[in-house]
């Protein structure tokens, strides 16, 4: 790792999620360290910029990398937020370790290299094994959101039992209720975006939480079917939300407190699956599907004013509507929008009724033209 003047003489250590996937052969994220036996002022001196609002959390003056100094936290009251911490220089690296949720993430490597493992995170890794640390797993409800999402990432680890028994300790206490909207959100976003997305939902619903952190989420195979195909797919956070959210009867957004991009694509992505599997049943059923049909799609979704979102929610679209040619529906909306509007509404003088039907009928045209 090698030491440089700020950190010299320092007992500091790499802890958490860098050293875990290190030992899984993932790429290095962004590494934290703790130091053991220091104080917030010997860190000052040492050219360490104060950020930690709870307890001591510093910048190190050259590579900005976040320094925290080793603590012990104490429940003090409920939900996540209902915690006491201390940081004096009697707190070991063992003190610290226990006060971390899983034993994947509770490893430190030294500066020699040296691996410091007390809880037996490296055994649980071969073990392909996610696990509490101890019993004040329960005393966290953000804790169980992590597991999930750590399942979701790791979907080769199985869930220990005995934690999985106190993730519903957490629901059955009311720990999770606790929970605000946007810790929710943070959490959900994380694990939306790993490689198998449903098993994050799939835990959840497990330990009975998922009906309590995200009321009105309609958890079914075909969500979830359609949910892993958009990692698999490589969709971007909005889509795989618009995914998650496509069958539930209430609006989530309140509850999650998704960004406004997400909440577009969920609110617009039911209607576009209703459409096109009415079309799909007419087309099958011999009814006659045109042109109209096609422009009332478009227009339905404000295609031609947001070509970028219509495109995201065909890709959404395609992973429930494996038929869906995405490429057809971009030639029709190219053929939309050469349409030229200024033109039309100059030949109309400027008289809405005359504009309106004077560019459904050129768009109409141009679509029969694209054959």
């Amino acid at each position: 790792m090698g030491v440089d003047e700020a950190t010299r003489g320092l007992d500091v250590y790499i802890v958490g999620g860098a050293v875990r996937d290190d030992l899984m052969g993932l790429p290095a994220g962004d590494r934290d360290w703790v130091v053991v036996g220091s104080t917030p002022e010997a860190m000052v001196a040492r050219g360490f910029v104060p950020v930690g609002g709870d307890f001591p959390v510093f910048l190190h003056p050259r590579t900005h990398e976040e320094y925290a100094l080793a603590r012990t936290e104490r429940k003090s009251g409920r939900g996540y937020h209902g915690f006491v911490f201390h940081a004096g220089q009697d707190v070991t690296l063992a003190d610290d370790l226990r006060r971390r949720d899983l034993t994947v993430n509770a490893i430190a490597r030294a500066a020699d290299g040296t691996l410091v493992d007390p809880l037996g995170g490296v055994a649980d890794i071969r073990a392909r094994v996610l696990r509490h640390v101890g019993s004040a797993f329960i005393e966290d409800p953000v804790r169980l959101l992590r597991l999930a999402r750590f399942a979701a990432r790791f979907h080769d680890f199985s869930i220990a039992p005995e934690t999985l028994a106190m993730c519903r300790t957490l629901v059955r206490d009311g720990e999770v209720d606790a929970l605000v909207p946007e810790r929710v959100w943070q959490e959900f976003a994380k694990g939306l975006m790993t490689a198998h997305p449903s098993r994050m939902l799939e835990v959840l619903v497990s330990c009975g939480a998922l009906e309590r952190v995200a009321p009105g989420l309609v958890w079914a195979p075909e969500v979830a079917a359609g949910l892993d195909r958009a990692a698999q797919r490589g969709l971007d956070l909005a889509q795989r939300h618009a995914l998650l959210c496509r069958c539930s009867a209430v609006d989530l957004q309140s509850r999650l407190r998704a960004p406004s991009a997400c909440r577009d694509l969920a609110r617009l992505l039911p209607g576009l699956l209703q459409r096109l599997s009415g079309l799909a049943s007419d087309a099958s059923g011999g009814g006659a599907v045109g042109t109209a049909d096609w422009l009332d799609v478009l227009e339905s979704c404000d295609a031609l004013r947001r070509p970028d979102r219509f495109e995201a929610l065909l890709g959404a679209a395609a992973c429930v509507c494996q038929s869906l040619q995405a490429d057809v529906w971009l030639a029709r909306l190219a053929a939309v929008r050469s349409v030229d509007a200024g033109a039309i509404a100059r030949a109309a003088g400027g008289d809405p009724q005359r504009i309106r039907d004077g560019l459904r009928a050129a768009r109409t045209l141009a679509l029969e033209q694209l054959g």
